[in-house]
């Protein structure tokens, strides 16, 4: 109970109020909100792209479309209270994200969601502006220093900047935003091996200063989130400050590979629970929310995953919010959450039923 009277607090010290003056902004309002969660126990689910596509259908008239379908709800009843989309893409100045997307479904998509009294959380896979390649090419560790100030790709790079906030701003929406996650690991251009920790911060601070010093975009809660298997030092040696960040989040998944199911599940609730132990810790010395920002299971295989791995995982600490990913429509094995007729489908409903956990009714 300690702890969520400390986080009642810290909602009042991360929206700027004190105790006299009432929440007024919508960034404001969806910090109080998501405080809320942790301090009642409760963790808001979420799911990736979730409204635009699932696991065998997708949209293809989106401007006339009602936005009504979503596996979670067909098999929950429920959206999920958390939506996430990517921006890849949306720097090269394209029609449809990495995933083939439409931006502008993507924007109604959002706009219709926080309209339901949903969140919106977007992540962003840029292009490798050094080598042309996509943002899980490593070819060169160069590629950080070439976009910061004076280097070779600096205005290209701007421009993409420009053109990631300008579709922010026509949302209209408070959202989250994810930059240069899974900064630790070394499988993106911007990850640990490919760039200093300093020249990673300097990344991460340029972009959040064009987004709010420059063109104004005070409605966004920004999201901090290493990947899982990194040490609580490694986790902190990038952090670009607190000025920076009002939301500490994870991403963590869980791998079968040549083992058992059972096996993988052990590791995955002992690598999570390590990685939330030192995540709360972290959250409450620096005064910050806390997500489970990315976490999964692809295929599903094991029957009980949600409420016997995902749940005891996180059960006790303040996470706002955890976000499986999608569900691919043109990858049949692709998807981390259930759909309607697959044959685990039974423990995500139970999972959504729970009272601790909260999905969007309508």
């Amino acid at each position: 109970m300690k702890k969520f009277v400390l986080l009642s607090a810290l909602a009042l010290v991360a929206c700027g109020t004190g105790s006299k003056k009432p929440v007024e902004t919508p960034k404001d309002q969806l910090v109080h909100r998501l405080f809320g969660y942790a301090q009642n126990g409760q963790i808001a689910y979420g799911h990736q792209d979730d409204l635009v596509y699932g696991h065998n259908w997708v949209l293809t008239d989106w401007e006339n479309d009602p936005l009504e379908r979503s596996d979670v709800k067909d098999v929950t009843g429920k959206y999920p209270m958390v939506l996430g989309f990517d921006l890849g893409g949306i720097e090269l100045g394209q029609a449809k994200n990495l995933d083939g997307v439409p931006f502008g479904l993507m924007r109604k998509a959002a706009q219709k969601h926080v309209e339901r009294g949903g969140i919106v959380t977007f992540s962003w896979h840029p292009r490798n502006p050094l080598t042309g390649g996509d943002a899980w090419d490593v070819s060169s560790d160069q590629v950080v220093k070439s976009v910061l100030r004076d280097g070779e790709k600096s205005g290209e790079f701007k421009l993409w900047l420009r053109r990631a906030a300008d579709f922010i701003e026509s949302l209209g929406v408070p959202v989250i935003f994810r930059p240069w996650h899974e900064n630790v690991g070394s499988w993106f251009w911007w990850g640990g091996k490919l760039c200093s920790a300093r020249e990673y911060q300097e990344l991460y601070r340029m972009t959040w200063l064009y987004f709010t010093k420059d063109r104004g975009l005070t409605d966004i809660l920004w999201c901090y989130s290493p990947n899982g298997d990194c040490s609580p030092q490694a986790y902190m040696e990038r952090y670009p400050g607190d000025e920076f960040v009002d939301i500490l989040g994870i991403d963590t998944y869980e791998y079968v590979g040549n083992g058992s199911v059972e096996e993988a599940g052990v590791r995955y609730m002992e690598e999570l629970k390590g990685a939330l132990t030192y995540l709360t810790a972290l959250s409450y010395e620096h005064e910050k929310l806390m997500c489970l920002s990315e976490t999964g299971l692809e295929g599903l295989p094991d029957p009980q995953w949600w409420t016997a791995r995902l749940l005891p995982a996180m059960k006790d600490f303040p996470v706002s919010y955890v976000l499986t990913w999608r569900n691919a429509h043109d990858k049949p094995g692709h998807f981390y959450a259930a759909w309607k007729g697959f044959e685990n489908e039974a423990d995500m409903k139970a999972f959504a039923e729970l009272e601790n956990i909260i999905l969007l009714k309508q």
